[in-house]
């Protein structure tokens, strides 16, 4: 048997603290409200990962019926929900749960406090839930700092960005591709959240690695409200949840950083009595982090070689310029006022294509090129009964042609293809010194 540690010798000694009705109330309510929320969102799915595996259950029976029910009844909306696959954070279904959630969040505390009202503190289910937020911060630290450390989030700006106008740039799609045409910047970013998110597994660095967090989540909540990202509810929580782990040290980080006081060891109890049993806990803590950053590594890793910067270009990668257009045997000049030519057809992902129009809007296809026949199959989208068969020549690396039919209209087409030297976004390197500005166009 190990033998108590010093801070349960000190515990042993002195009365039980008795919490404030206020105190009691907060705690209960933020244990039941942010509980829900991690076992329902997608920090489930991020602190419980398996590898082919993405569960949440906030969008299985019965709690989709009752947000369903909530949606239709309580706030009169009746178009259908999305609750899954749109990769938004902040569908109309995602706001109507976390209605739901706080709703209940209220009556359960209401109940807990009638029965609970004898209790004069929760000091042991504090301590374990704040190792359960704890990991849950952690894990989507791993999640999204990984994800940023193997660029992947914001992946370097596809081929259809160079040439696209930039008032047609969303909000978010301004913030993404400035991230994604920096990857040093983007790993930068990744590696803090790692940081935060490893100094959270050990309780001796726990308030530090909360600290990194705070000040990460902020500045990603206050993006993703600037530039419109859906992921708003999602990083509003995890702000709380930094709060909530910092509350019972908020005397101690006064002192330090505004008082100039001496700081000494956080008073919150450790897991076990014993100092073997804490020991124990540590190691499996240890082992569960290392395990979801090798899942998370695994994962970001062969997403880059399957569709990130590691992936197979096409054989046509480039922006091709359409020098010459023929429809049905009739030469078509290169006008703006054309909406059934093309100014540029560009070839990025292996299986796709991008045809430019001339005003400037894209027109994509999936695309099957087969090197051998010299040929180009394209289809559009679900749409089964509709195809495109171009055969191609390339007599210079630099120049491509293609004949085919599409929408029943006999169509020649010769490309030439873009010097990558022409865009500055690739070819201005770093420069320690700079007489001028690099940032406009100078007048």
């Amino acid at each position: 048997m190990g033998t108590p540690t010093d801070i349960d010798q000190g515990l042993q000694g002195t009365e039980i603290p008795h919490w404030s009705l206020a105190k009691r109330l907060v705690f209960r309510f933020c244990f039941t409200y942010l509980g829900m929320f991690c076992l329902t969102t997608q920090i489930f799915a991020a602190l419980f990962l398996i590898p082919g595996f993405f569960i949440l259950p906030g969008t299985r029976w019965p709690l989709r019926h009752i947000t369903f029910w909530t949606a239709a009844h309580i706030f009169r909306i009746t178009h259908p929900l999305v609750y899954r696959g749109s990769g938004s954070g902040d569908k109309t279904f995602d706001w109507v749960q976390a209605f739901c959630l706080l709703v209940f969040a209220v009556i359960a505390t209401g109940i807990w406090s009638v029965l609970g009202r004898q209790r004069e503190n929760y000091i042991r289910l504090q301590t374990w839930f704040r190792l359960f937020l704890r990991f849950a911060l952690a894990a989507e630290m791993f999640a999204y700092g990984m994800y940023k450390v193997i660029p992947l989030q914001m992946s370097f700006p596809f081929l259809t960005r160079w040439v696209q106008p930039f008032g047609s740039f969303t909000p978010e799609g301004v913030l993404w591709n400035s991230i994604g045409a920096s990857p040093a910047y983007e790993v930068f970013a990744g590696c803090a959240e790692m940081a935060g998110g490893i100094l959270l597994l050990v309780p001796l660095t726990a308030t530090f690695g909360t600290l990194i967090v705070l000040a990460d989540m902020i500045q990603v909540f206050i993006l993703n409200m600037t530039f419109d990202v859906p992921v708003k509810l999602l990083s509003f929580h995890l702000i709380l949840m930094t709060l909530f782990l910092l509350a019972p040290e908020l005397s101690r980080l006064t002192d330090f950083f505004f008082l100039n006081r001496t700081v000494g060891p956080s008073s919150q109890p450790p897991l076990f009595r014993t100092l073997r049993a804490s020991r124990m806990a540590l190691a499996l803590q240890l082992l569960f982090g290392i395990y979801l950053v090798g899942v998370n590594t695994y994962k970001n890793w062969t997403g880059w070689y399957a569709s990130g910067g590691g992936g197979i270009k096409s054989p046509f990668y480039g922006i091709w310029d359409v020098d010459q257009l023929t429809i049905d045997g009739q030469l078509r000049p290169p006008l703006i006022t054309d909406h059934d030519g093309w100014r540029r057809v560009i070839f990025d992902l292996p299986t796709s294509v991008n045809f430019q129009n001339m005003d400037d809007s894209f027109a994509g296809y999936g695309a099957s090129i087969n090197l051998q026949e010299k040929t180009i199959a394209l289809t559009k989208g679900t749409n089964r009964n509709w195809k495109a068969n171009f055969t191609f020549q390339r007599p210079a690396p630099d120049q491509l042609t293609l004949d085919g039919t599409m929408d029943n209209h006999r169509i020649g087409m010769q490309l030439q293809l873009v010097d990558r030297k022409w865009f500055p976004l690739v070819n201005r390197k770093f420069h320690w010194i700079a007489e001028y500005p690099f940032n406009e166009v100078r007048r």
